[in-house]
């Protein structure tokens, strides 16, 4: 099967929006038909819940009565709940498998408490297939990098920063924005986007709604190839990117090998190799790291499935080329 992505994403007005009880509000959204059966799904919001309230997000195939909870979210410093659901063999933490594949599915949110939650945007990249491909080739020939600040997760090896690569990730885009809140380090960013359930701050849902809060838009997306990313980059949009390898399979990189891994993708070299912000390495100063071009894309596309948060202002436009993935 070739490999297919599919985004698609709604603003309230554009579900139906009921009272269930006093104390919740329910929103669906239309129906999506991707145009193939997915195997995968992977939503992200952005949302503002007043104090003591909160959100549930939930899934559904064409024809299942069943939906799937994919996670409670508020917003703010001390979140009422804020978890990836378990107990369901279908959702892994972020991503919803169904088990026969789907054709279309919807999305639900319960908006619990008054007033009742605002949810802003909501969305979800559906795919199917594996990367099978060869090394992309570059869409330019000259070099282009982001000045995107440098931090290393390692620099808060002792109090956590071992598993906090996705913060320390989306701490440095924001940076770059312009929109990270002031005093906001990357321990401050890790509680923002940590997970109980699954004891850790890589859910790719929570950190882009947590980024959507601060900068205007965020959500999770899987790309084609590098010059998918070449497009964000000439944009002024540096890229969160999910990578997964086996021993020595990045040459150049901090972390040896990897069942997964967050980094900034921040430019190419001229001869189409990534420039990246790993915030792996042992000091920010040597976060830099350039990667070969066909090794970072098999650990990219093929370990993770081109996975990226997008992150970006509201006045920064997001390039043309999609073919759907955005």
């Amino acid at each position: 099967m070739p490999r297919r992505i599919r985004f698609d994403a709604w603003s309230r007005a554009d579900g139906r929006l009921r009272r269930d009880n006093d104390e919740v509000s329910v929103w669906t959204s239309p129906w999506c038909d991707p145009g193939f059966a997915f195997t995968e799904l992977v939503a992200s919001w952005s949302a503002t819940t007043p104090r003591d309230t909160w959100i549930e997000v939930a899934a559904r195939a064409r024809g299942a009565r069943t939906w799937h909870a994919l996670g409670h979210w508020s917003s703010g410093t001390r979140p009422r709940r804020r978890t990836s659901i378990t107990g369901d063999p279908e959702v892994d933490t972020d991503v919803w498998r169904p088990g026969d594949g789907a054709t279309g599915y919807r999305l639900r949110v319960h908006l619990h408490g008054r007033p009742a939650p605002d949810l802003h945007r909501i969305g979800a990249v559906v795919t199917a297939g594996a990367w099978h491909g060869t090394t992309s080739p570059p869409l330019h020939r000259r070099e282009r990098v982001l000045d995107v600040p440098r931090l290393s997760q390692m620099t808060y090896a002792d109090t956590g920063g071992l598993g906090w690569c996705s913060p320390s990730s989306v701490a440095m885009v924001l940076s770059h924005a312009g929109t990270l809140p002031p005093g906001a380090d990357v321990p401050a960013v890790a509680r923002q986007v940590h997970d109980p359930a699954w004891s850790g701050t890589g859910n790719w849902s929570f950190n882009t709604a947590w980024a959507a809060g601060v900068a205007g838009r965020a959500f999770v997306t899987r790309l084609r190839d590098l010059r998918d990313a070449e497009r964000f980059v000439d944009a002024g949009i540096p890229l969160v990117a999910s990578v997964a390898y086996p021993r020595g399979a990045l040459r150049g990189a901090p972390t040896l090998g990897t069942a997964g891994h967050l980094l900034v993708i921040r430019g190419f070299t001229a001869g189409g190799d990534v420039v990246t912000n790993d915030p792996g390495a042992p000091t920010d100063r040597s976060v830099r790291r350039t990667y070969r071009r066909g090794e970072f894309e098999r650990a990219w596309l093929g370990g993770a499935g081109g996975t990226v948060y997008v992150i970006h202002r509201d006045d920064q436009a997001l390039p043309v080329g999609s073919r759907g993935a955005w």
